[in-house]
């Protein structure tokens, strides 16, 4: 049996080793205004007061499910103030048929006006540093994050993974984000050769842009409960280079 110093050695040991922001709050259920409408998310936040950098997540054509949740969690565990959007209404599946019948039913303009709101809204809190704002999606989330780029001049990084990508120069060039793309090799949603062709108008545009291609996977290939499609090391490698990417772009 443990003394009682040895007990609160323990505890001062831990505290040391993890930081505050590795207790983070959440999620707390909010509200926010877009074209007029009230939509709902989540909004994890860091311990402890400051301002933090901010992050929207959004999720994939299943729906704002756990393992999205998860995802927001860590984010705001590492510091950053995450909101995860929910563009399906609460609707979530683990149906493919049923999550294409809400994909396809997702009207893109209202769905992207619902991301470029999340980001006002965040940029609205106290706890909050307005010029240090990023996205990450994942799939059909990762498109709408992508969109969330082209119309939100503001918005610090972006990390679209797997997500499908704007072709449109016109749109591309409206992208002032740092860009992290995050692909599978054999995706046949979205191709090698259309990342290929987004890279390289990113490129002569004179965007911030690194795209990472893991050769032997196909789509969704990070979240572990798509069995198929999961590879962990790629999952892990993908995800490490994405919390890089966001501690470079996002914090100070």
């Amino acid at each position: 049996m443990k003394t009682l110093t040895q007990v609160v050695t323990t505890a001062v040991a831990a505290v040391l080793l993890f930081p505050a922001t590795m207790f983070a709050m959440g999620p707390r259920p909010v509200t926010y205004m877009s074209d007029g409408h009230a939509v709902h998310g989540l909004l994890y936040e860091p311990a402890g007061k400051g301002v933090h950098p901010a992050i929207v997540v959004v999720h994939e054509w299943w729906g704002l499910n756990a393992w999205v949740k998860e995802q927001a969690q860590e984010l705001a565990n590492e510091g950053y103030v995450a909101l995860a959007v929910d563009l399906y209404g609460g609707k979530v599946t683990t149906n493919p048929a049923v999550a294409r019948q809400l994909d396809m039913g997702l009207d893109p303009k209202v769905a992207t006006a619902n991301v470029v709101a999340a980001a006002k809204y965040l940029a609205a809190q106290k706890n909050v540093n307005a010029k240090r704002i990023g996205a990450v999606g994942w799939c059909m989330g990762g498109g709408y994050a992508a969109l969330l780029a082209v119309h939100d001049p503001d918005l610090r990084a972006v990390a679209i993974n797997y997500g499908e990508l704007p072709t449109s120069r016109a749109e591309l060039a409206r992208i002032h984000a740092a860009v992290l793309g995050i692909f599978g090799g054999k995706d046949p949603v979205v191709t090698p050769q259309s990342v290929s062709a987004f890279e390289k108008t990113m490129h002569s545009l004179h965007k911030q842009i690194e795209v990472k291609t893991y050769a032997d996977a196909g789509h969704a290939f990070e979240n572990e409960n798509d069995h198929p499609g999961y590879r962990a090391a790629d999952a892990r490698n993908a995800q490490a280079r994405m919390r890089a990417f966001f501690a470079r772009e996002l914090k100070e």
